[in-house]
């Protein structure tokens, strides 16, 4: 049976940068997954930690990802051409904290070059490969499709994100 709205526990509010804080703890609700996206600059390989990743279609074969415009990295991303996606195992918390907060990341993991020069973390559970597609203005973030150019699937649960910290998924 509905209620009145008068009588709804709910604090409404509408996102302004008075309540940002609050606005990223009703997002960290969600829970997602966890994956390192790698590129090449043309001088070094790039890596960062991202939860923003989803699949968009599967023919084509498409993904995308977002990336602060702010951020330090989103113009060598932006200007790739391709992008690598691994979606963490449970045991790789480490790896995406040092992805998360390091810009010498690679220095203290396994990765090897693959097809188009992109960085490769051999111990995700999956792994897409991908050519960027388009691109779109997302507010304060960079919206990146990518297209699928080959993939791969290993054995493993996926390391989950929410609530500002890593977690499993129970089953």
């Amino acid at each position: 049976m509905p209620t009145d709205l008068d009588e709804s526990q709910d604090t409404m509010m509408v996102p302004s940068q008075e309540n940002h804080r609050a606005f990223r703890n009703a997002l960290g609700q969600f829970g997602t997954g966890v994956t390192v996206i790698t590129a090449h600059d043309n001088h070094s390989p790039i890596g960062m930690t991202v939860n923003s990743f989803a699949s968009v279609s599967l023919d084509p074969a498409l993904v995308l990802w977002s990336i602060a415009n702010k951020s330090e990295r989103r113009d060598a991303f932006y200007n790739a051409g391709f992008f690598a996606v691994h979606v963490l195992a449970e045991d790789q918390a480490d790896l995406a904290l040092n992805f998360a907060k390091n810009p010498t990341a690679f220095e203290d993991c396994e990765w090897h070059f693959g097809k188009h020069h992109l960085p490769i973390l051999p111990e995700a559970i999956a792994r897409f490969e991908c050519s960027i597609q388009t691109t779109y203005d997302g507010g304060d973030h960079t919206i990146i499709i990518g297209k699928v150019e080959q993939f791969t699937q290993n054995e493993g649960k996926p390391l989950m994100f929410a609530g500002g910290h890593f977690g499993k998924f129970s089953q």
